[in-house]
């Protein structure tokens, strides 16, 4: 069996693939941050992310939604010199005020909870044969896309929006062929 193809070589990539892509994630505040970063990530690769989320979980005071929230213009001029993260103005912007509307999520119905209800609360098990295979949107990412839009948050079209659901396991799209499609489908149904 081989692992999927997209993380390649790179050590970093492979860790990523193998401890973290697909595994289902239900804490609020690591689903915010992963879609702040996912992001973060549109018009670049992933790679480039997972080289500085380090620098990002320093810089954005370890994804705290309530420090975030509390960012003046000064902050975010800041946080743009920063070299050690994406230096970009409406991205840096976008985070502040959906550190707001995560608040506002969270308080309101659970921040997890609504976002899982997309895929009706639990893990999808995909079967991709291959890498081709596997859609890069699908109607329930436009559905969060377009949901998380109408809360006020930015950088979260259905693209976007399908890689985060990837990530945190609320699609299980290791294909067939990765030693990690068993592992995360088991870790998805407890079994």
């Amino acid at each position: 069996m081989t692992r999927c193809v997209w993380c390649g070589n790179d050590p970093l990539y492979v860790e990523y693939h193998d401890r973290e892509w697909g595994v289902p994630e239900y804490d609020s505040r690591a689903l915010w941050e992963k879609l702040v970063l996912d992001g973060f990530q549109a018009g670049l690769s992933w790679i480039t992310i997972l080289r500085k989320r380090d620098a990002f979980r320093a810089e954005f005071e370890g994804f705290d939604p309530e420090k975030i929230a509390a960012w003046d213009d000064r902050r975010i001029e800041m946080a743009l010199k920063n070299p050690g993260i994406i230096r970009h103005r409406g991205k840096i912007a976008a985070t502040v005020k959906g550190a707001r509307h995560f608040i506002e999520v969270e308080e309101q119905e659970g921040f997890a909870p609504w976002l899982w209800s997309f895929v009706g609360g639990a893990p999808k098990q995909n079967n991709f044969a291959t890498a081709a295979d596997v859609p890069t949107d699908t109607a329930e990412s436009a559905a969060m896309s377009k949901a998380l839009k109408r809360r006020g948050f930015s950088f979260c079209g259905p693209v976007i929006t399908y890689a985060f659901m990837q990530a945190t396991g609320m699609v299980n799209d290791h294909v067939t062929t990765c030693p990690r499609h068993g592992e995360v489908s088991r870790l998805s149904t407890g079994g």
